[in-house]
C-alpha cells in the first residue's frame, strides 16, 4: 500500500473535502480523488462516504483511519532515526502557539534558537490553545505550546509544564476597588471579560461561581488576553489574567479564590520530535 494514497486519505478526513485536501497537499482535486480511489481499489472497500453533502466516513474508512495515522507516524519516526546520524540542529520545525504564549514566553526562545541554531526554518502558527489540539491531531505541526486541560485525550504528550498564577483584576477607576475584601458576590453585579466559554480559564471562574451558587455575567467573549486587558483596564468589567500580565492599568482584587492554569508544550504520542523541536525545548527549559 503506498504512503502517498494513505496521505490523500488523512487529508481529505483532516480537511473535510477533496478541494481542500487538494489545497494542503499541493496537488489538483482530481490528483486527490484518484489516490483515494486507488486506495479504495486496494482495500476492496469504499473508504468515504461521497453520497452526502458533507463527505463521511465509511465504516471502513473508520476502521482504517487510526491504522493510516500509525503508518505515516511510523514513517515519519524512522526518517528521523536515520537523520539523527547526522547531529545537527538543521531542518523545518513547525510550532502552534497560542496568542499569550506567542507573546510572552516565545520571543526569547525563538531569538535563541534563531542565533545559536541558524539552519532551523521555522513554520509558526498562532491560534487559541482549543483550535491548536484540533490542528495538532491533523499533525499540522511538531509541537504545540498551549493551556494544559483536563479534557486533553491520550493522543498527546506533555513535553513540558509551568505553571501561570492568575489575578482577579479591574481597571483603577472601577467601583470594585473601593471594596476592602471584595468577594464573588461582589464581582457577580459586574459584567465579567472572560474568554469563550469552550476555554480552560472560563471554566475554571463559571465553576467557582456555580459552586457558590452565583450568577456569572459574561459579556463580549475573545480569547485575545491582550483585548480582554484592555476592556477591563478602561473599566468595562472585571476580569482573571495572568499576574505576568497586571500592570499599572490594573488593580489586583484581594479575591479569597486561588486561580491558576498550567500552560506546556504537547506533542502527538508515539510520533518522535525532531532534533529542533528537542532543541527548542531544551531552551524553553533554560530561560523560563
Amino acid at each position: 500500500m503506498d504512503t502517498q494514497v494513505l496521505a490523500a486519505f488523512l487529508a481529505v478526513v483532516d480537511e473535510g473535502s477533496f478541494s481542500e485536501a487538494a489545497d494542503a497537499l499541493h496537488l489538483t482535486q482530481p490528483a486527490v480523488s484518484k489516490r483515494v480511489a486507488t486506495l479504495e481499489n486496494q482495500l476492496g472497500a469504499l473508504v468515504i462516504d461521497r453520497s452526502q453533502r458533507k463527505l463521511r466516513l465509511t465504516d471502513a474508512g473508520t476502521r482504517l483511519l487510526p491504522h493510516a495515522r500509525r503508518i505515516l507516524d511510523e514513517l515519519h519516526n524512522a526518517r528521523l532515526s536515520l537523520s539523527a546520524f547526522e547531529g545537527d540542529v538543521r531542518g523545518q520545525l513547525s510550532l502552534i502557539a497560542s496568542h499569550h504564549i506567542g507573546l510572552h514566553h516565545l520571543p526569547a526562545w525563538l531569538r535563541r534558537l534563531n542565533r545559536d541554531f541558524p539552519e532551523v526554518s521555522l513554520s509558526l502558527q498562532f491560534m487559541d490553545s482549543e483550535s491548536a489540539f484540533d490542528q495538532m491531531r491533523k499533525r499540522s505541526a511538531e509541537l504545540a505550546f498551549v493551556t494544559l486541560n483536563e479534557s486533553m485525550d491520550r493522543s498527546f504528550e506533555i513535553h513540558t509544564r509551568w505553571p501561570d498564577p492568575m489575578a482577579f483584576v479591574v481597571g483603577n477607576e472601577h467601583t470594585l476597588t473601593e471594596v476592602a475584601m471584595p468577594s464573588l458576590r461582589d464581582l457577580a453585579h459586574f459584567p465579567a471579560l472572560l474568554p469563550d466559554k469552550g476555554t480552560a480559564t472560563y471554566r475554571a471562574i463559571s465553576a467557582l461561581f456555580l459552586d457558590a451558587d452565583l450568577t456569572l455575567k459574561p459579556q463580549m467573549p475573545t480569547n485575545y488576553l491582550e483585548t480582554i486587558k484592555m476592556m477591563t483596564s478602561v473599566g468595562l468589567g472585571w476580569s482573571v489574567l495572568p499576574r505576568s500580565m497586571v500592570d499599572e492599568s490594573l488593580t489586583v482584587l484581594a479575591i479569597n479564590q486561588d486561580v491558576s492554569r498550567v500552560l506546556g508544550a504537547v506533542g502527538l504520542r508515539g510520533r518522535t520530535l525532531s532534533a529542533p523541536a528537542r532543541t527548542l525545548l531544551d531552551i524553553a527549559a533554560e530561560l523560563h
